[in-house]
């Protein structure tokens, strides 16, 4: 497959070039950078040293089959609007443009988990976002039960890098360093998401969600924990969430409580569960640039193609 990266100098584009050029059903015709046009992609992203020869190209107008959108958001949908290509190739978006049902346009949401068979039979796909990724997939098997019978409360911590490559005040070394703080309380953009999802396997939704993110003083992954109220017990919502996710191959279920160090540089979700008293505790761990951006973006490819899912994402490609 001949894929194409439009917005090449970002951190989800840096991760999604590391894992296609060593994807085996994958060559990549060109990244292309408006900034950056003709310099070498290790000028950037500069730990693909003698990885490849690719410069960031002027134009996208090789043959494709598949196009990777890692534009900023608000971005996304200006582009497609100015720019035509066959309908031949599929199209995955990896910002926030085509995400909600209101604004999708024909994209599918895609969410392997939850939308295999829709994401499989799709020309075009919007990648879930990092924090609504982590949340979904801690949540799934609940609504997939119609469990959700009370307010759910969600705190959340993020790397840097969820924050883009662009400086902020509140991503430079200096303020993140030993530092942690709230930001966009209960308002977070990905809730709308999460709330859709949810509604698809629980249509009567109608609890509140109570999301906290909060910036955290690492350069990358997403420490999620849920708690709500359930008379389930720990043996019944075990085996809701062995069952959901039996054929998941990048979701696992952890026994004792996890850290975060076991999902950064991998494509995984690790889930925990702990029943105390009339609550149940749900941990979620996910890599942000990779299950929670561009390795869910490769998975997504894989499904279209009609590949094997984990093809490309396995630790030992990822690795670095």
């Amino acid at each position: 497959m001949r894929v194409g990266i439009i917005g090449g100098a970002g951190y989800t584009a840096g991760e999604l070039i590391r894992i296609l050029i060593y994807h085996p059903a994958v060559q990549i015709a060109f990244v292309h950078s408006n900034s950056n046009t003709n310099k070498p992609l290790h000028s950037v992203h500069t730990d693909l040293l003698g990885e490849t020869d690719i410069h960031f190209s002027a134009t996208w107008t090789n043959p494709i089959d598949v196009l990777f959108l890692c534009t900023g958001h608000d971005t996304s949908k200006q582009f497609l609007a100015e720019n035509t290509f066959p309908n031949t190739v599929k199209i995955i978006d990896l910002s926030k443009d085509f995400r909600l049902k209101a604004d999708a346009d024909g994209f599918v949401y895609g969410l392997p988990e939850l939308n295999k068979t829709e994401i499989r039979q799709a020309t075009r796909i919007a990648n879930p976002g990092c924090f609504a990724t982590a949340i979904q997939l801690a949540l799934l098997p609940m609504a997939k039960n119609q469990w959700i019978q009370e307010a759910l409360h969600i705190h959340g911590i993020t790397g840097s890098t969820g924050a883009g490559q662009k400086p902020e005040s509140t991503t430079h070394f200096s303020w993140r360093n030993n530092n942690i703080s709230v930001y966009k309380a209960f308002t977070h953009q990905h809730l709308d998401e999460v709330q859709q999802s949810l509604a698809q396997l629980q249509p009567n939704l109608a609890n509140h969600i109570n999301f906290l993110p909060l910036r955290g003083n690492f350069s990358r992954g997403i420490f999620v924990s849920i708690y709500t109220n359930t008379h389930r017990t720990l043996e019944e919502l075990q085996t809701a969430y062995q069952t959901y996710y039996q054929d998941e191959p990048f979701v696992q279920l952890a026994s004792k409580n996890p850290d975060l160090k076991q999902v950064v540089n991998t494509n995984k979700c690790i889930l925990y569960l702990e029943k105390i008293q009339d609550k149940v505790l749900i941990i979620s761990l996910i890599d942000n640039l990779l299950k929670g951006a561009s390795g869910q973006a490769v998975q997504n490819m894989n499904l279209l193609f009609g590949l094997e899912e984990t093809l490309g994402l396995k630790l030992k490609a990822i690795g670095f």
